[in-house]
């Protein structure tokens, strides 16, 4: 008889066995791997596609949704948004101690006066403040230079009805600030136009001018807040023009780089 030996026997099952759970071994990293590259890729897709914020990219747990909600919401109450709808308040109020009395009274003047100064204060604050504490919101956004305008608007017209400034000046800084806001909106496709140093200055100074002519000033202190609003004038002009030199070179920056995207997908 020609067999085979139990021990050859059961060194080849043992062979065989081992052949069997090296194979299934291999499969096992085979698919972490897989499971692993894919995961990756899966990351790495998200990372290059998401411009949302990194709560987005993570799955939420069950009830998420309205934890996120419910964050966002309590979001919007933040102190800079606050100080933004003080302002929003004072606006009305400033308008109603500007007029009392007729419009002339030194004491109402002087109460309107610190209504504004109060006004100007708060947007010099809730800015900063949103930007430093990450307090960015969208109606912040809104808000903010919504109530900047309404404030130095209602401060312009009231001061142009009283006949203590020309409504031509009340009609060149507020088309200016409108101006630039629309064309703001109609470039922020291609990027957005920073407040420069010349802005902010220009922002300064009509504060100033305007805050000098609510009160009821005589004598050279009258004489200076001319001016004072003659320089607030001609930067208002001067950034004006600045601004829409940088959208028009935004705009057609823009349009450049998207003209090579296509040229560069098409090829």
């Amino acid at each position: 008889m020609t067999g085979v030996p139990a021990s050859a026997a059961g060194g080849s099952s043992g062979a065989q066995s081992t052949r069997r759970s090296a194979a299934a071994a291999d499969g096992a990293v085979s698919e972490v791997s897989g499971t692993a590259s894919g995961s990756a890729a899966e990351g790495s897709g998200s990372a290059a596609e998401g411009s949302g914020s990194a709560a987005d990219d993570v799955k939420p747990a069950r009830g998420g949704k309205l934890t996120a909600a419910a964050v966002n919401q309590a979001s919007v109450w933040n102190v800079a948004n606050l100080l933004t709808m003080l302002r929003l308040l004072l606006v009305p109020g400033f308008v109603a101690l500007m007029l009392a009395g007729g419009g002339y009274d030194p004491a109402w003047r002087s109460l309107a006066w610190a209504a504004f100064a109060v006004a100007m204060i708060t947007d010099l604050f809730d800015g900063h403040l949103a930007r430093t504490y990450n307090l960015v919101t969208d109606f912040g956004k809104i808000a903010d230079p919504i109530a900047d305008k309404a404030i130095m608007g209602a401060a312009l017209i009231c001061l142009s009805a009283l006949g203590d400034l020309p409504w031509w000046v009340t009609a060149v800084i507020l088309g200016r600030e409108l101006g630039i806001t629309l064309m703001r909106f109609l470039v922020i496709r291609y990027g957005v136009i920073p407040a420069s140093r010349g802005g902010k200055l220009k922002t300064l100074t009509q504060g100033v001018a305007v805050g000098m002519y609510v009160l009821a000033l005589t004598g050279w202190l009258a004489t200076l807040r001319f001016w004072v609003m003659a320089v607030a004038v001609v930067l208002t002009v001067v950034t004006g023009l600045d601004y829409v030199r940088q959208a028009i070179v935004l705009r057609r920056r823009g349009i450049a780089e998207r003209a090579a995207a296509l040229e560069e997908k098409e090829a």
